[in-house]
């Protein structure tokens, strides 16, 4: 009788596709990427979504700007995401688009799940944001400006349908405070806490369709609007379950599913942690049960912008210096929920010192003296490195709980210093009695190594693998398989 697994569910955020994917969105996916990867090697049963907001008035507008339909806009860049997903190396296991007739479906069914009292239609006067797709109270801006995107709002006004979010103010603040919905990490936590209790206001769920250029999800039974970009966007966390049509994967990783997770960035944490759980709570859905919230990536100290011309691809890295080399650098450089820095100075210092001179090294130092000593039987049973490796685990296992990914390659690399230090005091290529039992110490390590690193770099866990002659999927346990070493080429050459 085999057990159940247990489940995970994860997804990124979506992103708007008004233009090409940057470096910024590829930090997000990549550390999703992480976690989805580490709950399977844990065992569980894990479905890990990403896709495209394909529904935002600024859509519309960079479709004008380029003498396209909206249609045509979002088909050629949502084509851009899904490629990156496969650039990156990302295990997603499905890709939505807000324009997906199962997510109009969904999107449509949830605003009617709602209940009735919870929806109402008034006319309203208030400053809109087109870059965030939010109204700013005035005190909220700064010089007359929206915080995020340093542009004076503009002024809209007309008759729209609005959620009655004030009613849900009380359930809200004792959830997050209680950690029953939890935010990671503290900081952003409080941030959503000190928001609530300023007191939580109605906030607008449609547009009228002239505002909203006839693009988007109309609001069931009113052809005159379309549900609000944010409203519509948020339901696609359900709805690639299958939401619109109750199928039994939306009742498996969601209704009865204690382990959901968003990863989301700081800018739309209101959204995700306010607005997305009160409507889920109006619908008599279960809520995710963690919202992890990473910071932004700067390019040379700057915020990324076209007007500045420092957008990054993440493909153009990608092709200069491999897959795993831009996973490695965006996971261990930045930290996981601070804003971080991307640049190609260090970059190219971070892969010689970590890959050239770290691991690509000593993979290559240990196999060589596998191939050469022939004292050395293949065997890797060895016992004088269990306590780093326990204490390796132990760390690695902690940050990953905790969403601290460079602190998790931080207790790999300090593992790999300590077959550094080994290799230098035992001196294994002097072929003496010592040296075949100290060969089979450092392979064992590299073993684990190549475990620990599966989640990060998952095309050098493999490779690493091929060399040792492991087969990380036999039913055999990988300590107990016999060694074909297969050196091959340096896994990172020096830059």
């Amino acid at each position: 009788m085999s057990i159940e697994k247990q489940k995970f569910y994860i997804s990124t955020a979506i992103p708007y596709v008004n233009s090409d994917p940057h470096i910024g969105f590829a930090l997000e996916i990549i550390q999703a990427d992480v976690v989805a990867r580490y709950h399977r090697l844990l065992g569980e049963d894990v479905f890990f979504v990403t896709g495209t907001d394909e529904n935002a008035l600024k859509n519309v507008l960079a479709a004008e700007e380029k003498a396209v339909s909206p249609k045509e806009l979002v088909d050629a860049n949502a084509g851009k995401f899904r490629e990156l997903s496969e650039i990156l190396n990302i295990s997603n296991d499905d890709f939505i688009r807000t324009t997906e007739d199962r997510h109009i479906r969904g999107a449509q069914k949830l605003w009617e799940a709602c209940k009735e009292e919870d929806i109402y239609k008034k006319k309203y006067r208030g400053l809109y944001c087109v870059g965030c797709e939010e109204f700013y109270k005035e005190s909220e801006l700064v010089d007359g400006c929206c915080p995020e995107h340093k542009t004076k709002p503009e002024v809209v006004e007309e008759e729209n349908y609005f959620f009655r979010l004030s009613s849900y103010q009380k359930k809200l603040e004792k959830l997050i405070s209680t950690d029953e919905f939890r935010v990671i990490p503290e900081t952003r936590k409080n941030e959503v806490l000190s928001f609530i209790r300023q007191g939580l206001e109605d906030f607008s769920i449609s547009r009228s369709n002239e505002r909203a250029r006839n693009w988007g999800v109309p609001v069931p039974g009113d052809d005159s609007q379309r549900i609000f970009v944010w409203v519509d966007a948020l339901s696609n966390y359900i709805n690639a379950l299958g939401y619109a049509d109750d199928s039994e994967k939306f009742k498996e990783f969601w209704q009865d599913n204690e382990n959901i997770l968003h990863c989301i960035g700081k800018g739309i944490l209101r959204f995700h942690g306010i607005y997305w759980i009160a409507i889920l709570l109006s619908a008599g859905l279960r809520l995710p049960k963690t919202i992890f919230v990473h910071g932004y990536l700067m390019v040379d100290g700057q915020k990324i912008s076209k007007t500045l011309g420092n957008v990054v691809s993440p493909k153009d890295v990608v092709q200069k210096y491999g897959t795993d080399s831009v996973r490695y650098y965006l996971l261990r450089e930045i930290s996981s929920t601070e804003d971080g820095d991307f640049s190609y100075k260090k970059f190219e210092g971070r892969y010689n010192a970590d890959f050239a001179k770290g691991l690509g090294n000593l993979v290559l130092r240990v196999l060589t003296l596998a191939e050469k000593n022939t004292r050395f039987k293949s065997s890797i049973k060895s016992s004088i490195f269990q306590k780093d490796i326990d204490d390796a685990w132990k760390n690695y296992r902690k940050a990953l709980e905790e969403f601290k990914f460079n602190d998790a390659l931080e207790a790999v690399w300090r593992l790999i210093g300590v077959c550094d230090e080994y290799i230098s005091k035992e001196k294994p290529w002097e072929e003496k009695e010592s040296s075949a039992p100290a060969i089979s110490n450092l392979l064992l390590v590299l073993g684990h190594v190549a475990w620990m690193v599966k989640p990060f770099l998952p095309e050098t866990s493999d490779k690493i693998f091929k060399q040792l002659g492991i087969d990380p999927e036999s039913e055999t346990p990988w300590e107990e398989q016999e060694l074909k070493i297969n050196k091959g080429e340096a896994l990172f050459p020096r830059l």
